[in-house]
């Protein structure tokens, strides 16, 4: 039979390891709530969305800009800086803010979302639909960003606009 100390060096590493894994688990869903938001920031987030509200995209950008240098990496004005570059169009950027708001968030239902509107604008509508399908598993397709998926995928791509700039007559040489 082992003596008590051959049997603790030949356990001890183990059971380590397994409480180790065990805490680090058990920390994971316990994660810290979002840090609020700092009272400057929060100011011109709020002066962001009125310029958002009243259709001044590139004022409401300056805003969450600005908010975003005073608290880096905060999920809702990542948010809103992607909701107002996607509104202007550049749905490349918006899937950036909206993919650093996940990295921060994995399972922030108006980020998905988002993200999912975004890809089908770009006619990603497959992308988009597995972002519906991890809503519905999230919140059972009930949820407000989960509806305004669906729809969002129900109405399908932004046909593209081409302004007369973009489509330049060849010219065309003739002889006198």
């Amino acid at each position: 039979m082992p003596s008590t100390m051959e049997l603790l060096m030949r356990f001890t590493p183990a059971a380590l390891a397994l409480s180790a894994v065990l805490a680090v688990t058990a920390s994971v869903g316990h994660g810290a709530p979002p840090a609020p938001l700092d009272a400057r920031a929060a100011a011109l987030v709020a002066q962001g969305r009125t310029a958002l509200g009243a259709g001044d995209t590139d004022k409401a950008i300056d805003q969450f800009e600005a908010a975003m240098a005073i608290q880096p990496g905060h999920v809702a004005i990542l948010l809103n800086l992607a909701e107002a570059t996607r509104k202007q169009g550049m749905q490349g950027k918006a899937l950036h803010y909206y993919r650093q708001a996940l990295k921060v968030e994995p399972e922030n239902q108006y980020a998905i979302a988002g993200e999912g509107v975004t890809l089908v604008e770009k006619g990603a509508v497959e992308k988009a639909r597995r972002n519906l399908a991890r809503l519905q598993q999230l919140c059972g397709g009930t949820c407000p960003p989960a509806q305004e998926l669906a729809a969002a995928i129900q109405k399908g791509p932004t046909p593209q606009v081409v302004t007369a700039e973009q489509v330049k007559p060849q010219p065309v040489v003739t002889q006198n």
